[in-house]
């Protein structure tokens, strides 16, 4: 069955829900961020855009490209309420629907064609979420995600663009490389290097010499510059919670030991909680002790997936449960109130500055297994237990 794919993506969506609070910011050179020396910006206005500004750059330096930009501090609540009233508008609307951040999402219209117009579907969805929510959005349409996201891209802001099947490579053909969708910034280096400045030159490269210098990503990068990706739309499915125990072999009073279990759990946690796009709102902490008794404590918590920020309030909770006078037989960590956003959440706070060493921690966790990155204080944690984890 020939494919159709919708990609929507909220135009400037957190500067948009800002401009729906206050409407004098509207037209104006707006960054959501911190000025401050450590700050980060979230977000911008496409104004502030024109001056240079861009998402992940530090606010000093924000201030000093645009110095009459009006820095925002950011309403994590109101963005993840404006995201939901969108999902719900989109699911209402549309067969099957992956929800891939807090400002976009994929539908799948294949098999719709003989009963609707897709485009002129997609046009509509376009429209209704401006008059009920007051958000532009930007909308594509092509035979599968790559394309339609790239497409997306190039229609914005408040655009919209179809690129009809058997288009698909052409479509890409003289787009930056940077365009393509997961070529970060040393990869694009490095085919500028080999002569590629554009996805049509990347499509011109025999597979087999991709593959020789990119390994099993030169095949991916491979069929993506000839317009091809076979990737299914997800259904979207909200996931309440998450959390990990250990319960220990011997009953311990260990403090030095239960904080090192906390960390790796906190890191684990997270690094699960990055893969799938989202940051919670809420950690709790459980101690079970030798007789059994169960105590928890929790705490609501600015939305993140840090490991930083989440392992300092864990530890807290941890402090706060414990009684030093009773051995624990189990300890656990759950993260609750999960929202669809990423790292670029938490932007919002000065710990920013390190969502480029989450990322890159990420990457060799996901090529050479969880294992392959901890923290200093558990590398030494192979003590006589056994763990049994679980997620929900």
């Amino acid at each position: 069955m020939e494919r159709s794919i919708v990609h929507i993506d909220l135009d400037s969506f957190f500067v948009a829900v800002e401009c729906l609070k206050d409407a004098s910011l509207r037209g104006k050179p707006v960054i959501v961020g911190s000025s401050k020396d450590r700050g980060v910006v979230a977000a911008c206005s496409y104004e502030a855009r024109k001056f240079g500004v861009h998402s992940a750059m530090p606010g000093r330096m924000a201030r000093q490209l645009c110095p009459d930009a009006i820095f925002v501090r950011g309403d994590y609540e109101a963005y993840s309420r404006y995201s939901d009233l969108v999902t719900e508008l989109v699911q209402i609307e549309a067969p099957l629907v992956e929800k891939a951040s807090i400002d976009e999402f994929y539908i799948d219209l294949s098999g719709m064609e003989r009963f609707i117009g897709c485009y002129q579907w997609a046009l509509e969805v376009k429209r209704h979420i401006y008059t009920e929510l007051g958000l532009h959005v930007s909308v594509a349409l092509s035979s599968n995600k790559t394309v339609s996201k790239v497409a997306v891209g190039e229609a914005k802001p408040n655009g919209k663009i179809y690129v009809p099947r058997g288009m698909e490579k052409s479509f890409m053909k003289p787009l930056r490389i940077e365009k393509m969708p997961m070529i970060g910034e040393k990869t694009s280096h490095l085919l500028r290097t080999m002569g590629v400045p554009t996805v049509g030159k990347l499509a011109e490269i025999p597979l087999k010499v991709l593959e020789r210098v990119f390994g099993k990503n030169g095949s991916w990068m491979w069929d993506r510059a000839n317009g091809i990706d076979n990737s299914t739309v997800v259904p979207y499915t909200i996931q309440k919670s998450m959390s990990k125990e250990s319960t220990f072999e011997k009953d311990t009073a260990d403090v030095s030991f239960l904080r090192q279990e906390i960390i790796r759990m906190v890191g684990e946690l997270t690094f699960e909680l990055r893969k799938m796009k989202e940051t919670s709102g809420c950690i709790s902490v459980k101690i079970r002790y030798a007789d059994f008794d169960t105590q928890t404590k929790q705490i609501s918590i600015p939305y993140t997936a840090s490991d930083h920020v989440l392992r300092r309030y864990a530890l807290e909770l941890f402090e706060k449960l414990f009684n030093r006078r009773l051995m624990i037989r189990l300890i656990g960590v759950r993260l609750s109130k999960l929202v669809c956003g990423g790292m670029q959440l938490n932007l919002f706070d000065n710990s920013a500055v390190m969502s480029p060493l989450y990322m890159a921690m990420d990457k060799i966790r996901i090529r050479y297994g969880l294992s392959s990155v901890q923290p200093s204080s558990t590398i030494t944690l192979k003590r006589n237990l056994q763990s049994i984890e679980y997620q929900q």
